[in-house]
This record gives C-alpha cells, structure tokens and sequence, in this order.
C-alpha cells in the first residue's frame, strides 16, 4: 500500500471515530407535551400526529392527555419545568389564566411552543411560537359558504365549542364578521357543545324545542358537534342538509361520510397533522435558530360536491 493511501485510510478512520464520538455524545432532546384531551376525532389525529412523528425523530416525547381541563394542564406544565425538558408544547384548553406558569417556564429558560390555540398573555415572550390553524379565517369561510348557499337570507343556530377556547372566540368572530353584510341572515340561537357529539346532540335538542321548523341552517364549530346534531335532527323528524343546511369545521374523516350520504353540507378544514410543524420548530430552537412567531397550516374547504372524491385520501 503506497504511503498516500494509507494517509487517507488513516485520516478517513480518524473522521469516522470523531463523528461516532460526536454522535454518542449528543443529547437527545425531550419534549413535555400536554394535550387538551381526547374529546374528537379532529384531536384524536392531532395527538397521533405528534407521538409518531417524535418516535421517527428519536425524540423523547412525555405526552400527557389532560382531560380538557385547565388545572390538568397547568400541573403537567410544572412537571415538565422540574422535569428540566428541553422543549415544552402545549395545545391550551382556553386563552387566559396562563401567565403564572408560563413565566415558571421562562424562568427555568424552557421554551413555549404554543400547538393548534393561542392563549391571551400581554407578555408574548412568554412562547416562541404559535403553530396551528387561523380559526377567524376558518369563521369567514364557512360564512361566505352558506351566505352563498343560503342566498343572503337563513335563521341560524350555532353549536359553540369550548367556552374561552381560541378557537371557539376566533371561529364565531370570523363568522359573525361575514353574516353581519347580510341583513337578513340571523344568528337566533347559540350555546356551546363542548367540541363533542354528545353535546352537540343534546344542544341541538334543545333548539329544536325551541324554534323547531324555524331553523334554516346549523353552523358548528366542528365536525363531531354537527354529527351529534344530525342525530338529533333525524329524531325530530326533519332532513338534515335539507330542511337544515349544516356547515361545520375539521373536515374529518365521518363528516365526509355524512356529506355523501347527504347529511352535512360543507365542511371547513382545520388540519390537525402537525407533527412535522411541531418537531421541525423543536428542532431549530434547541439549535439556537429563530423561528417564525405565528406559522400558519394550509386549509381548504371541501362542499358535499367534492365528498366521494376526498374521502379515499383523508388521513384523519
């Protein structure tokens, strides 16, 4: 073996053992997780997207479902400020009540990423970011779908989620911001079902009681509300997406079902797939690199028309 080869066998060894070193030495990232529940199939998929897209990184995820309670998560937040993780994500149940443990968080100099809601703290230091949906825009667009489909003119009945979530303020506030150039267009009933379809069921019931025939048209905050207040459509004896036209917001997997078999009418999507969003933020903080304060996710909206033809492709 010439003199040259065995330099460059030598010095290709040396990289070689340099970057094993290098590797074994790196840190593995851990990141506290604390979802708002389990309480739709919209946030079922959210959930899932996040767990298997840290086991395909390698990244040691501490995952806790806190049962769409406040104190839940707060608590979990404070495990994972003495668990000294590197990164802290979370998926706020409401707006407010947040600065006390977020200023914990900063202290401890973990950082905030805030997943799918934004919260109300007059100190936006207090997260990195905000990674999920533009639920005004999602209120907007369902509103300019049924001024459409209603021609200006309907007796509405809204199924709110949450009250005090973002998503639940920002989707009526879009909404109400397009009906309101529509003079005859009339929110007359409106009370929250708490994002699930038990609770949407027993909401629609209630209006139906009150207002009966009277209602032209149901926009829910979700999908799995709408699919609750179809059932209780059906039990009153009216068609729903005929005798009352329904807009919802996820475009779920069941909704798409519910359009084609004629049931819901249009659905707006609010996209829960953002593992990747999520890690690829994780990742470029623990790095030390700026990243985005307010990242956006790509949504459509999907009328009966299209049903049959998205339903194959739907991953949630």
């Amino acid at each position: 073996m010439s003199k040259k080869k065995l330099v460059l066998l030598l010095l290709l060894a040396f990289t070689l053992a340099l970057g094993c070193r290098i590797d074994a030495g790196r840190k593995r990232i851990v990141v506290g997780f604390a979802q708002v529940g389990a309480e739709s199939a919209w946030r079922i998929a959210n959930s899932e997207s996040i767990i298997a897209e840290a086991k395909k990184r390698g990244i040691e995820l501490k995952f806790v479902d806190c049962q769409q309670q406040q104190e839940n998560q707060i608590k979990a937040i404070r495990s994972f400020i003495a668990d000294k993780v590197d990164v802290i994500g979370f998926s706020p149940v409401v707006t407010t009540g947040w600065d006390e443990v977020l200023r914990e968080a900063k202290r401890a100099k973990i950082p905030v990423i805030l997943v799918d809601r934004g919260v109300d703290c007059q100190d936006d230091s207090l997260w990195v970011t905000l990674i999920g949906s533009d639920f005004v825009e999602e209120g907007r667009k369902a509103a300019r779908w049924l001024a459409e489909k209603m021609k200006g003119k309907a007796n509405i009945v809204e199924l709110q989620g949450t009250i005090g979530s973002a998503p639940t303020i920002d989707r009526k506030k879009g909404f109400e911001e397009i009906i309101a150039q529509y003079p005859e267009m009339k929110i007359i009933r409106s009370k929250a079902g708490d994002f699930t379809r038990s609770m949407g069921k027993e909401v629609m019931e209630e209006f139906l009681e009150a207002e009966g025939r009277n209602i032209d048209a149901l926009f829910s905050h979700n999908d799995d509300m709408a699919i609750g207040a179809i059932q209780a459509i059906e039990a009153y004896g009216l068609r729903p997406g005929t005798d009352i036209i329904i807009v919802s917001v996820d475009a779920i997997r069941a909704a798409f079902e519910a359009m084609i078999e004629g049931k819901l009418n249009c659905t707006v999507e609010c996209n829960p797939l953002i593992g990747r969003q999520f890690f690829d933020a994780v990742e470029e903080i623990v790095a030390g690199k700026p990243v985005p304060k307010r990242v956006v996710v790509d949504e459509e909206v999907f009328p009966q028309e299209v049903a049959k033809e998205f339903l194959p492709i739907r991953r949630y």
